[in-house]
Parts: structure tokens; C-alpha cells; sequence
């Protein structure tokens, strides 16, 4: 059994003192996780022709259309350009998350 800690425990550790700490960083993560959730992340395609915006929590909240980018003979375009403009939001969104998420938990993986 490891002295003055618990058993199997590293030396000097206190489980107390481990729980605060545990507790304070959940918290911190759900506050973290609210305020991300709030937020919206906007991406463009086309020049501006294709404008998106998604939530933090992974939902599209707003399509605009330039008229200009509705071309009935090429539909695949446009259709191209909301793909890339949602795909930009969403991946600007995963990465402020995880660059928030990550300052908190030190790249513990959580």
C-alpha cells in the first residue's frame, strides 16, 4: 500500500482535494459547453453567392442565395457551393470547440 495517499494511490495525494478539482473542471466543461452551443459560425461560397450560418450545436440555422447563383441550367453548382460553404461552418465550429474544450482539459482528451 502507497504511503499517505490511498491504496495504490501516488504519495502525498489527497482523494479530497482530487474530487474539488475534478468537480471544478466538469463544471468549467458544461459552462464551456453552453457558451459554444450559443454560438453561430458563418461561411461563404461562390464570392458571397452562397452564405450559411450553423450553431454550435451543429445545426443550419440560415441559408442565403445571391439570385444570381439560382441558374436553373447548373444546378450542380450551386448545389456544390452550399456543400462547401456548410462544410466551412461546421469545420470552424468543431475547431473553436476544440480549441476551447482543449484549453480547459490540457489535451487530456475528454
Amino acid at each position: 500500500m502507497a504511503r499517505g495517499g490511498f491504496p495504490g494511490g501516488m504519495p502525498g495525494m489527497n482523494m479530497n482535494n482530487l474530487m474539488k478539482q475534478y468537480q471544478k473542471m466538469q463544471r468549467k466543461l458544461e459552462e464551456t459547453q453552453e457558451e459554444l452551443s450559443k454560438k453561430e459560425y458563418s461561411a461563404e461560397a461562390g464570392g458571397g453567392a452562397v452564405k450559411v450560418t450553423v450553431s454550435g450545436e451543429k445545426k443550419l440555422t440560415k441559408v442565403t442565395l445571391d439570385p444570381s447563383a439560382v441558374d436553373p441550367e447548373d444546378v450542380e453548382t450551386l448545389e456544390d457551393m452550399i456543400m462547401i460553404a456548410v462544410n466551412q461552418a461546421l469545420q470552424d465550429m468543431e475547431t473553436d470547440s476544440q480549441n476551447s474544450m482543449g484549453k480547459l482539459t490540457g489535451g487530456l482528451g475528454f
